[in-house]
């Protein structure tokens, strides 16, 4: 099990928006983030930074091609095209990153 870690901006004026998205998931997001090996994902809003951090376990052997899979889903696609608008990527991102991804520092079980 991979953990996974990253942050993003979000758009002040596009707050309450992203919480009413998250407050009702499209299922088929759901469905396709759990045929991705993705578990206990999570995200966090920080105000007013308005930073969004997310986490989630990865489960899968295979985590480029999973990643793949998700990006080719119809409905993904369509959920993305919805939330986008409301992210403002880090100036500080890595080059091909839409969310920066964070190296873990600490971990305790």
């Amino acid at each position: 099990m991979q953990r996974i870690g990253m942050v993003i901006g979000i758009r002040p004026e596009k707050i309450e928006e992203y919480k009413r998205l998250h407050a009702a998931v499209w299922p088929e997001v759901l469905s396709m983030n759990s045929a991705c090996n993705i578990r206990n994902y999570s995200i966090f809003l920080k105000e007013p930074e308005n930073l969004l951090f997310s986490f989630y376990e990865y489960h899968g052997t295979d985590y480029a091609a999973d990643m793949a899979k998700m990006a080719a889903d119809p409905k993904t696609q369509e959920w993305w095209s919805v939330c986008i608008p409301c992210q403002q990527p880090l100036e500080t991102r890595k080059e091909g990153e839409w969310w920066a991804q964070m190296p873990e520092v600490f971990f305790h079980a």
